[in-house]
């Protein structure tokens, strides 16, 4: 990286979502309470969703989440946040032996801590000249990565010097993130043998923003057909779907409990799911997923479901992460 100068020094703030501090009521409630309230979060007039929010959602939906969180937590915590925190220190090794140290890595939460405020005034403190925000959404949506960028904007309206800022909008059809998923994929099967069927699933958006003009949906239509055909798949042996609904809206289609429901009828009764948008693997991967969605194909006569792990805190993801922050910089 001599390009950008050895005097000049670098911070990198990767943001992920976020995750409850413990698997209680409470904690799960002071989660949702700042996730759901997000304007492009959940786009409903203001006034009308904050009597939903607390009259409803608030007080139903924080023990059911709990109770999934608690079937999926750790020893060392939420998997989001262990997976973040690794995959962070393996990041900032690969960068730093690719650089000689002249960026700093550092990890936020969107939703919860440590938070975006936080980490870019630690990085400020350490006198960086500019700043790279890279979130860990693959492909862009207004709920994810926007919201990444409305909380870096709020921070900085406070800031008297604003550094040179860089920001990583997408990086859904990035050759060696394409690689990498493919790779992930193919050594699952390497080591566990292969399912009659791939399921390539994203989370779910509500259809109206494709009609806003938000470009998931599209991008992950590219993503998908790129790991599909690095893995030369034919067109009858995966598909790809979205996921977690919310409300009783319509939402990007094809859903992924009603292609699972219908793969057994249709002759295949295994089946594997990867779910490339998700960095590292969370609440919605591995219990979702995991573990709800699994009891959905059984019930309906599948055999064999495996959830196929995320990139997670892997070598070859620190390697693509480095390779992306580092062409951001030069």
């Amino acid at each position: 990286m001599a390009e950008t100068g050895k005097s000049r020094r670098w911070g990198v703030l990767l943001v992920n979502l976020g995750t409850p501090e413990a698997p209680t009521t409470a904690a799960v409630r002071r989660y949702l309470s700042e996730f759901l309230w997000d304007s492009r979060v959940v786009e409903i007039p203001r006034p009308i969703w904050w009597m939903i929010l607390r009259g409803v959602v608030l007080r139903v939906r924080p023990s059911k989440s709990a109770r999934a969180y608690r079937s999926i937590w750790t020893d060392r915590g939420s998997p989001l946040m262990v997976f973040s925190t690794d995959l962070t220190r393996a990041v900032q090794a690969e960068v730093s032996a690719r650089t000689g140290g002249q960026a700093v890595v550092e990890i936020a939460m969107r939703y919860g801590k440590p938070g975006i405020r936080e980490k870019l005034d630690e990085l400020k403190s350490a006198g960086v000249d500019g700043i790279l925000i890279l979130p860990l959404y693959p492909q862009y949506s207004s709920p994810s990565t926007g919201t990444v960028f409305d909380a870096v904007a709020s921070v900085l309206k406070s800031w008297r010097h604003v550094p040179e800022i860089r920001f990583v909008s997408d990086y859904h059809d990035y050759p060696a993130y394409i690689r990498a998923a493919a790779k992930r994929i193919e050594y699952f099967w390497r080591d566990n043998g292969r399912s009659e069927f791939l399921l390539i699933s994203f989370h779910g958006l509500p259809e109206r923003s494709r009609v806003l003009g938000d470009p998931y949906y599209e991008q992950c239509h590219t993503t998908a057909k790129l790991i599909a055909d690095e893995l030369q798949l034919s067109n009858d042996a995966w598909q790809l779907v979205f996921q977690s609904r919310f409300g009783l809206g319509r939402w990007l289609q094809p859903y992924c409990i009603d292609v699972l429901k219908s793969l057994p009828q249709r002759g295949f009764r295994e089946v594997d799911v990867a779910c490339p948008g998700f960095a590292v693997d969370c609440l919605e991967t591995l219990e979702e997923i995991g573990i709800t969605n699994k009891e959905v194909f059984k019930e309906a006569g599948g055999s064999q479901y495996r959830l196929i792990p995320a990139l997670n805190d892997s070598p070859e993801h620190a390697r693509v992460l480095a390779d992306l922050i580092i062409k951001h910089l030069v």
